[in-house]
């Protein structure tokens, strides 16, 4: 499985920006597929996640009711929508295709970040 994150850019806090994750080789039809994110002098920190045959999503309390994971099967696609952005939201994004959270960093897929800016 190959992914391609994309949708990054610069946003005003309180904006909104739509992250996308292609994926393409192998599917992962057991696997969940997540975003992770990065900051500047920070350990990348988990932000949400979707299983991708029944589609049951996880969030991390930072981003509960603000960002909505889902995923497009026909198009091998995942989103991750992120409404009433913060300051602190600004990291690089990475999505990410494993058998579980916890062993998406150890056994899982990565694509490239992308980065996502929001200003004060």
């Amino acid at each position: 499985v190959q992914l391609q994150a994309s949708g990054g850019g610069l946003v005003q806090a309180g904006g909104s920006l739509r992250l996308s994750c292609a994926a393409s080789g192998r599917t992962f039809s057991s696997y969940l597929m997540g975003w992770f994110r990065q900051a500047p002098g920070k350990e990348r920190e988990f932000v949400a996640a979707i299983t991708w045959s029944g589609g049951i999503t996880y969030y991390a309390d930072s981003v509960k009711g603000r960002f909505t994971i889902s995923r497009d099967k026909a198009k091998n696609t995942g989103y991750l929508q992120m409404n009433s952005l913060k300051p602190e939201d600004t990291a690089v994004y990475y999505c990410a295709a494993g058998p579980s959270i916890a062993r998406m960093t150890s056994e899982g897929r990565w694509g490239q970040g992308t980065l996502v800016t929001v200003s004060s």
